[in-house]
């Protein structure tokens, strides 16, 4: 695969840092990441060579990401980046069947709201007892947007496709808790968006 079917995102190499921090002391030491919807790879680049004790596969849906993925883990992947691997969330079995983490990126809100259901019921049947599953982005509180730049953000998403758009933290907790995921962290970032760190029972 060719450096030049690599994509980059501006948001990825501002935010890549900051998630870091958080995964250093949620993720475990050793064991299988599962990253969901990794676009364009630099997350997977960057945080499994952050966390070199783990095993990080990336995964996505759309072609052109898969293409992404691959160059990047060709071109400047660690040893431990897995070759990416096609995943629909809706679709079961995944791929891979059985993680020690899973870590989901800025997906719920570009996505209908069925893929925020199925991933909580695929990590739950992938997850072992007490195992974290990682989301990043913009979320609501309490029914409103966190700030006027993610209620802009929200329309210009709903307005590219009315299926999308910024989820409120309490639906999605309970999509969490439907399948026996429950909500152990949630963490203000930069940018107005957040961390939620969901462990199964």
């Amino acid at each position: 695969m060719q450096q030049s079917h690599a994509r980059s995102s501006p948001a990825a190499l501002r935010n890549r840092g900051v998630i870091a921090e958080v995964l250093a002391r949620v993720l475990p030491p050793t064991g299988r990441v599962l990253e969901i919807a990794s676009g364009t790879g630099e997350h997977a680049v960057y945080l499994a060579g952050a966390f070199p004790g783990v095993s990080w596969q990336p995964t996505d849906v759309a072609p052109e990401a898969l293409a992404s993925i691959a160059a990047r883990v060709a071109s400047e992947g660690p040893g431990n980046l897995l070759p990416p691997l096609r995943l629909d969330v809706a679709a079961w079995p995944w791929p891979v069947t059985a993680a020690e983490a899973i870590v989901c990126i800025n997906m719920i809100h570009i996505a209908p709201w069925a893929a925020c259901e199925a991933l909580m019921a695929g990590a739950a049947r992938v997850l072992p007892s007490g195992a974290p599953l990682y989301l990043y982005g913009a979320i609501k509180r309490g029914g409103r947007h966190t700030a006027p730049s993610n209620a802009a953000f929200d329309a210009d998403l709903r307005a590219r496709d009315p299926a999308w758009g910024v989820r409120d933290e309490a639906e999605v907790t309970a999509a969490a808790a439907a399948h026996g995921l429950a909500l152990a962290e949630l963490v203000p970032m930069p940018s107005n968006n957040f961390s939620l760190v969901f462990r199964r029972s």
